[in-house]
């Protein structure tokens, strides 16, 4: 499970560090295999290999007669990279994906169990201040007003 949010450095290649505790269980899962594809939000999402094939053949096997559906195959499939992380726990964010996700020098990345978010940092900020503000008026999802924090 990745948990947590780290603040990271774009290189001038086009690289981050992947933080140390993380590299260790990447290369166990998936040999430093990841796939990084876009989200809607603007940001990037970064798997490990194994998880992303799980999340794509599901995908693949959607209808693809509704326009939701093939908008949402065309995103995420069809942005799909291979990443490799170096010896040393770097990755290569493919200049396409950057510029979608705006990414300059400082990124934040955010460990959301089976993947990580990529996100420009003062983007992160933006977004999360106004996530914290949406809280206190909108209406719970019954999925989410049994959970216990």
């Amino acid at each position: 499970m990745f948990r947590g949010v780290n603040s990271v450095s774009l290189d001038s290649k086009g690289r981050i560090a992947i933080p140390t505790r993380y590299r260790e269980d990447l290369r166990t899962q998936c040999e430093g295999r990841l796939v990084m594809t876009v989200d809607r939000d603007h940001c990037l999402l970064l798997y490990p290999l194994p998880a992303w094939e799980v999340i794509e053949a599901k995908l693949v096997a959607l209808p693809s007669f509704t326009p939701q559906t093939r908008r949402l195959q065309r995103l995420l499939i069809g942005h799909a990279t291979e990443c490799d992380m170096d010896g040393v726990g770097r990755i290569l964010l493919p200049a396409l994906l950057r510029t979608f996700a705006a990414l300059d020098k400082d990124i934040m990345l955010i460990g959301q169990g089976n993947k990580f978010e990529l996100w420009d940092a003062g983007t992160w900020d933006a977004r999360r201040t106004e996530w914290l503000a949406q809280t206190d008026s909108e209406e719970l999802p019954a999925e989410l007003q049994s959970l216990s924090l």
